[in-house]
C-alpha cells in the first residue's frame, strides 16, 4: 500500500507540476501590475494604426477616456516631430505618469513608428490584425474605418494581447533579411525550372525523363545538349559522334552511356511542338534566367555562413543532416536562443501544436493550428524533413511510425518537436550532447571546409569564418574538432606547388591547439577562476 501511495504521490506531483497555469492574458502583454502602480487615470495608452503613406494614432488614459482625438500622421521627419512633441504635451497636461504604444502590425509599413518611438525609450507593444478584426467586429460589426481600428486596439492592449517584440542583435537580423532573400530566390529558380520543363516537354517530349528527377538540373550535359539541338531530327543528325564532339569543345565530361541514351531516345521520340525554333529561344532565355538566379543563391550563401559561425547556431552542424543553410534558417527566423524560455515555446510560435474543441463531454483535437509565425513553421519543417532523409537516428523512428500507418505530415511534426528540444538544449547551454542522432557525429569544421571549397571562397573569408567558428566551439571538443583540418592538411602536403589553403589551416589549427591548451591550464590551476558568464533571461 505504502508503494503504491508513493507512486500516487509522485504521478500526481508530476501532474501538478507539468500543469501550465490559467491565464486570462498574455504574459508578453501584462499591463495591471504597472496600471496598479500609477493608477488608471495616470496610465496611457498610445493606439497607432499603420498605413503605407500614413498613419492614425489616437491617446486615452486606461479607462479609454481620449486624451488625444484620432490624428491623421504622415511618414515625414517634420510630421513625425510634431507628433512626439504634441504626445508630450498631452501626457505632462494630463499628467500621466506611465504609457506603452500599441501598434498593429502591417508588415512592413509599421517599422517606421516602431523605430521612432523605440528611439525615445518608449514601451512599445504590437497587436496582431486578427486581435484587432475579433475585437472591432463586436462592437461596430460591418464597419471598418481607421477610427473603430483605433478603438479595437485599444480594447486589445487593454485586456494584454498588445505585445512586447524583442529586439535582436543585427547578426541576427542580417540572417533573417538575406535567408527571407535566398528563399525568395529558391522559389524564383524553382517556378523557372517548372517553366523551362513544360517548354521542353513541348519541344522535346520525353529528353527530362531520361534523367532522374533530382539529377537533371546537376546534370551539366542536359541542359547544355538542349540549347544546341532543340529537336530530336537535329540529335539523330549529329549521331553519337556530332554529340560527344559538342560535349568536349565545352569542357563537359559525361559517360558514354548518356549519349547513347539520348540517341535511342531520339530514334524513338513522338512529334513535337512544330515550332521548335521559337521554342529553343524561350528555353534559352529562362534557362539564363534560372543561371542568373543560381549564381545569386551560391553569392548569398556566403554571407550567411559567415553570420552562422558567429552565433551559436553553428553548434547544429554537428547534427547528421543539418547544413550551413538549414542552420542558417533556423537562426534568421528563431532569433537569439534566450528569448525562449522552454523549447515548447519554440515549436508553439512556430503553430506546430493541433487545434482543440473541448466542452462538456466533446474533447476533440484537430489540425495544425492556423496561427503562428509561418516562416518558423516551414523551417522547422523543412529541418526535419532532412533529418527524416539523411539521419539514421530519425530515419529509422519514421519507419516504425510509417509501420504503425502514422500520417507523414503527423511524423515530420514528432520529428520536428524532438529536434527543437535538442536544439534548445545545445543552443542554451552552448554544448554538444551524446544523443542518439549524432552517434556519428558530424565534425563542424570539416562542413565548414566542404561548404568554402564547393563554393570557391576567397581565402580572406575563408580564415575569418574558420577562426569565428573555433570560437563558438566548446572547449572539450577541440581535440576532436582538429582531426578534419588535420586530414586535410596531410592530403595537400603530398601535392606541389603553392598552396595558400594550408596555410590557413595551419593558423585554425593553432588556434584550436591554442584554445585546447588555455582550457586545461585553466583546469589544472587550482587557484584560477573561470570567466563569469552573463546570464541568459529567457
Amino acid at each position: 500500500m505504502s508503494r503504491s501511495l508513493a507512486r500516487r504521490k509522485r504521478s500526481s506531483a508530476r501532474a501538478s507540476k507539468a500543469r501550465k497555469p490559467y491565464r486570462l492574458q498574455k504574459p508578453g502583454g501584462i499591463l495591471q501590475p504597472r496600471v496598479q502602480r500609477v493608477g488608471p487615470d495616470h496610465f496611457g495608452i498610445l493606439c497607432c494604426d499603420c498605413g503605407k503613406h500614413g498613419s492614425k494614432y489616437m491617446l486615452a488614459d486606461f479607462y479609454g477616456k481620449p486624451l488625444l482625438e484620432p490624428t491623421r500622421l504622415r511618414h515625414t521627419r517634420g510630421d513625425l516631430d510634431a507628433a512626439i512633441g504634441r504626445i508630450r504635451q498631452a501626457i505632462s497636461q494630463h499628467e500621466l505618469h506611465d504609457f506603452v504604444v500599441a501598434i498593429e502590425q502591417t508588415g512592413e509599413y509599421h517599422r517606421p513608428l516602431q523605430r521612432a518611438f523605440r528611439a525615445l525609450d518608449w514601451d512599445v507593444r504590437l497587436v496582431h490584425p486578427y486581435a484587432t478584426s475579433h475585437a472591432r467586429q463586436p462592437a461596430d460589426p460591418g464597419n471598418k474605418t481607421d477610427d473603430r481600428d483605433l478603438a479595437a486596439i485599444f480594447r486589445v492592449t487593454v485586456n494584454g494581447f498588445g505585445l512586447a517584440e524583442a529586439t535582436w542583435p543585427e547578426v541576427y537580423q542580417d540572417l533573417q533579411l538575406l535567408r527571407r532573400h535566398r528563399r525568395d530566390l529558391v522559389e524564383k529558380c524553382s517556378q523557372l525550372q517548372c517553366q523551362i520543363r513544360e517548354k521542353l516537354h513541348a519541344a522535346m517530349p520525353g529528353y527530362a525523363e531520361l534523367f532522374a528527377q533530382n539529377h537533371f538540373w546537376d546534370n551539366q550535359c542536359a541542359m547544355f545538349l538542349v540549347r544546341r539541338t532543340g529537336s530530336s531530327q537535329l540529335v539523330q543528325q549529329l549521331g553519337a559522334s556530332g554529340l560527344t564532339r559538342l560535349l568536349t569543345e565545352a569542357n563537359i565530361r559525361s559517360p558514354k552511356s548518356i549519349v547513347h541514351k539520348i540517341l535511342a531516345w531520339a530514334e524513338d521520340a513522338p512529334p513535337a511542338h512544330p515550332q521548335t525554333a521559337v521554342l529553343q529561344s524561350i528555353i534559352a532565355r529562362l534557362d539564363d534566367d534560372r543561371l542568373e538566379k543560381t549564381r545569386q543563391i551560391n553569392e548569398i550563401e556566403r554571407p550567411l555562413a559567415s553570420l552562422l559561425v558567429r552565433t551559436p547556431f553553428v553548434l547544429l552542424l554537428a547534427i547528421p543532416g543539418i547544413n550551413i543553410v538549414s542552420s542558417a534558417d533556423l537562426a534568421g527566423e528563431l532569433g537569439p536562443i534566450w528569448h525562449y524560455a522552454n523549447p515548447n515555446r519554440i515549436t508553439g510560435r512556430a503553430g506546430l501544436a493541433p487545434c482543440r474543441y473541448q466542452s462538456e463531454g466533446v474533447d476533440v483535437y484537430g489540425p495544425l493550428r492556423r496561427a503562428g509565425n509561418r516562416k518558423l513553421r516551414g523551417v522547422l519543417m523543412q529541418i526535419a524533413d532532412n533529418l527524416v532523409r539523411h539521419n539514421d537516428y530519425y530515419r529509422a523512428r519514421a519507419q516504425r511510425w510509417q509501420l504503425r500507418h502514422q500520417d507523414p505530415r503527423w511524423i515530420r511534426v514528432k520529428v520536428a518537436k524532438s529536434f527543437s528540444r535538442l536544439a534548445f538544449a545545445m543552443l542554451i547551454s552552448h554544448q554538444l550532447f551524446s544523443h542518439p542522432c549524432c552517434q556519428e557525429r558530424h565534425y563542424i569544421l570539416g562542413k565548414l571546409l566542404e561548404f568554402h571549397t564547393e563554393h570557391g571562397s576567397m581565402s580572406a573569408l575563408f580564415e575569418q569564418d574558420m577562426l569565428a567558428a573555433c570560437e563558438q566551439l566548446p572547449r572539450k571538443l577541440l581535440r576532436e574538432e582538429a582531426v578534419p583540418v588535420r586530414d586535410l592538411l596531410d592530403k595537400l602536403a603530398c601535392k606541389r606547388g603553392p598552396q595558400p589553403m594550408a596555410d590557413i589551416l595551419m593558423i585554425v589549427l593553432a588556434r584550436l591547439e591554442l584554445r585546447r591548451l588555455q582550457s586545461s591550464a585553466r583546469a589544472e590551476d587550482p587557484n584560477s577562476r573561470a570567466p563569469a558568464q552573463e546570464p541568459t533571461t529567457p
